[in-house]
């Protein structure tokens, strides 16, 4: 088993093997490869995504079949009154905001496409496609991410949400001062080449699992954790040092 460096220092040039090295544990923790939960519409998981934003999954899930339920397509959210969009959404958190947010989306995208589909984006390279989603208002990286990878058109995009941010920070993966938007191109570039889609997806669900159920915010688990030899931050801990992201520094609240 490897050990850590006795000072703790993760190298940028040993971090891309080290991913490998947390990748193989934590599949073989949560039993990869894990299947995708669902296979969305591109056009529907782009909603999905944008009204999951800080919301629990099941109240994100509700908000998004009772907008699918109060109106027959996304034209029709696209010109109702906002507050029609509102009330179907408002399981989720700050419906009051993203109702507005998401018509103005539907609306650039109308302009743009002449009609509301994002079936152009399985013609694009990854880093084009992305791009040109984040072009449109509200659509940052991990939205983009996850209408490439958790839709229908399963490409090699890695999300990066505040599990697997906060798990990555403290494996020294990533500077505990990078923000989740920035940490996406940077976690990404370390990805092997020869992987697939699934095997991206797959990094992204076991570093998301291993910070609800071992890595937490507070008082991680690190007795139990199997990464420990492998982990500055748990090093650090069991020596007796506080670490600066258990105590809030280098975490950052999720944009799109």
């Amino acid at each position: 088993m490897a050990q850590m460096p006795q000072d703790h220092r993760i190298s940028a040039d040993d971090r891309p093997a080290l991913l490998r090295q947390v990748h193989a544990r934590l599949c073989e923790a949560y039993h990869c490869p894990i299947a995708y939960f669902h296979a969305l519409d591109p056009l529907d998981e782009l909603v999905s995504s944008l009204l999951s934003h800080r919301t629990k999954n099941a109240d994100s899930a509700r908000a998004f079949r009772q907008l699918r339920e109060r109106f027959p397509d996304w034209e029709s959210v696209r010109d109702a009154p906002v507050a029609e969009v509102e009330a179907a959404i408002a399981p989720c958190t700050w419906p009051e905001a993203k109702a507005p947010a998401l018509q103005r989306t539907l609306r650039t995208l109308t302009e743009r496409q002449g009609r509301l589909d994002l079936g152009h984006l399985a013609g694009m390279e990854v880093a084009e496609a992305r791009d040109w989603l984040e072009s449109l208002p509200g659509i940052g990286p991990k939205t983009s991410a996850a209408v490439l990878s958790f839709s229908s058109l399963r490409r090699r995009a890695l999300p990066v949400d505040s599990h697997h941010h906060r798990v990555a920070i403290r494996l020294g993966l990533i500077p505990p001062k990078l923000a989740v938007g920035p940490a996406h191109r940077v976690l990404e570039a370390m990805l092997p080449p020869e992987w697939d889609a699934q095997q991206v997806y797959d990094d992204h669900e076991v570093l998301m699992l291993h910070g609800q159920r071992c890595c937490f915010f507070r008082q991680p688990a690190c007795h139990r954790c199997v990464l420990l030899d492998l982990c500055p931050t748990g090093q650090e801990r069991r020596g007796g040092a506080k670490s600066g992201v258990e105590e809030g520094e280098g975490f950052h609240g999720l944009p799109g």
